[in-house]
């Protein structure tokens, strides 16, 4: 066995990638709520740091539990560092090992000498205390300190059990499954990951809980009160920021970590969370997946990964009335309709989207039964709009699974729609596929605005809508007729034109913001390229 050296040595830690099979790497899908906290023995987690045995039949083990990933975020001190701590097993030798370093970089570590296991445990848990003023025992009612590190609640993955099984054929037509494969594979959710700052580095082997989001949740909902009304708030931006920086651990590299001083971030890290939302359900939908297969005959990953989407789609036929109506409309509202080539349309068709029963996805994210009531109200309306949403790849799933949710946490508390489909061309993968979703929406009582303020996206007492209007609206000379959901919709068949009523708007085109849920729903799902 090699020595046990207690020496600092710099070293990249390399993240453990859990082998898994091809087609399971498909298996993405949101699930409608999460399951209670996995139960089953967690995958062995090996010393990455190769300091101690370099035979690779025989690594070390952590033990048991004795593994804790921590992070602390101080603007003030541009701090953004993270300290790991493990009880690592070999044979009948025990080793305590500690991680640290700036987040994003090449740690440092430190194996102590072997040690009992009596020996090893004392020192965890001082060390554990020591850096988090929390006591290894009741850590499952940590309470963070200022100054100290927070315990990132990983979610561990569970061994999966083998078992020999055939796996059906896959019931999806082509364009579906390469749907299923586009919105859910691991390299649309780390692509996006990395566009936010994320430590990608961290996330796979160390999953984010689905506590650690809602705490995230909670914590840009402080800082929303701290945006609008600075004085009140008690806290300073920086303190508030650095808190969720804790909470999340973001790779800034060696730049001071900003501040989340404006609205448009605040939007940016909750998109940011709704992604991570996605990751952690479809992470524990795969280890409840793994417990049912053993059987000898189970269906095909990806027809698991539509069914977990709840949500029916059906493609459209290129020759269809419907599909060219839509084509249409794309192309007609669109300024750059001549880089893009419409591949596919889906239908979709939520469960329960208009149903009583539907659960919200996340503690964070929440529809009252008013809202489910008056979704029933306005669908007796008709003045309904079609209008288009477009979206990060990464969250199409969530979409599709959970509909558009009007956030707590957020300021704006809204989804932006629009009637020309430009706003969603900004949102394209590395194979240049963009996805937009065409639905409906009823303004009802309208107020208009042509200003840009946070202050203005509720509607007024006495108004349902805000409707921000731009310099152009779709021609309603070529407008025709389609029915979304047994809905008439007008659907305008015309390129928008200038209009001088709101020729002084800060707006190029007319948004949208769905205020509330039922205000909006998806009926169609378009696939690009560009």
């Amino acid at each position: 066995m090699a020595s046990k050296c207690k020496a600092a040595v710099q070293h990249e830690v390399p993240v453990k990638k859990k082998q898994q099979e091809a087609e399971e790497d498909s298996l993405h899908s949101a699930a409608e709520a999460l399951k209670p906290a996995y139960t089953e023995k967690p995958a062995a987690r090996e010393d990455l740091t190769g300091e101690l045995s370099h035979n690779p039949k025989n690594k070390p083990q952590v033990y048991g539990n004795y593994d804790c990933p921590l992070h602390l975020t101080d603007i003030e001190k541009n701090n953004n560092k993270f300290y790991t701590i493990r009880l690592l097993q070999e044979g009948d030798s025990f080793f305590c090992q500690r991680l640290w370093g700036r987040v994003g970089e090449v740690g440092n570590s430190e194996t102590e000498e072997p040690m009992s296991l009596e020996d090893a445990k004392k020192w965890f848990e001082k060390k554990f205390r020591e850096k988090t003023k929390n006591a290894w025992a009741e850590r499952h009612r940590f309470k963070p300190h200022p100054g100290k590190y927070k315990l990132i609640e990983a979610h561990r993955e569970a061994e999966a059990p083998e078992a020999a099984v055939k796996v059906r054929p896959c019931t999806l037509d082509a364009p579906t499954q390469n749907l299923i494969v586009n919105i859910s594979s691991k390299d649309v959710f780390r692509d996006a990951m990395t566009l936010m700052k994320l430590d990608i580095k961290k996330l796979p082997q160390e999953m984010l809980s689905q506590l650690q989001i809602t705490q995230g949740f909670a914590a840009l909902e402080k800082l929303e009160e701290a945006l609008k009304a600075p004085t009140d708030a008690g806290h300073s931006l920086n303190e508030l920021s650095s808190r969720f920086y804790t909470i999340i651990p973001h790779n800034f590299g060696r730049k001071k970590p900003p501040p989340i001083d404006s609205f448009k971030l605040l939007q940016t890290k909750k998109d940011m969370l709704l992604v991570l939302d996605t990751v952690v359900k479809l992470v524990q939908t795969q280890e409840a997946a793994l417990e049912e297969e053993e059987v000898e005959d189970v269906p095909h990953p990806l027809d698991r990964a539509y069914r977990l989407l709840k949500c029916q789609l059906q493609l459209l036929d290129q020759e269809e009335p419907e599909y060219k109506m839509i084509q249409t409309y794309l192309g007609e509202t669109g300024k750059y309709y001549e880089r893009l080539g419409l591949d596919h349309v889906w239908k979709v068709n939520r469960d329960g989207e208009m149903s009583e029963s539907t659960p919200p996805p996340s503690p964070a994210i929440t529809q009252t039964r008013s809202e489910r009531d008056k979704l029933q109200a306005h669908s007796k309306l008709d003045n309904w709009k079609p209008l288009w949403h477009g979206t990060n790849v990464a969250v199409v799933a969530t979409i599709l699974n959970n509909g558009f949710r009007i956030t707590k946490s957020l300021v704006s508390k809204s989804t932006y729609l629009a009637l020309e489909n430009i706003s969603g061309m900004s949102y394209k993968d590395d194979h240049h596929v963009s996805y937009m979703f065409l639905g409906e929406e009823t303004p009802d009582r309208e107020h208009h605005t042509t200003v840009d303020e946070p202050s203005v996206k509720q509607p007024d007492p006495g108004f349902d809508s805000v409707i921000a209007r731009g310099h152009t609206e779709p021609h309603l000379t070529q407008d025709t007729e389609l029915k979304m959901d047994g809905q008439r919709v007008v659907v305008s068949q015309a390129q928008p034109t200038l209009g001088p009523e709101f020729r002084s708007s800060t707006f190029s085109q007319s948004e949208y913001p769905a205020s509330q849920e039922s205000q909006y729903h998806l009926c169609y799902l378009l696939e690009m390229r560009l």
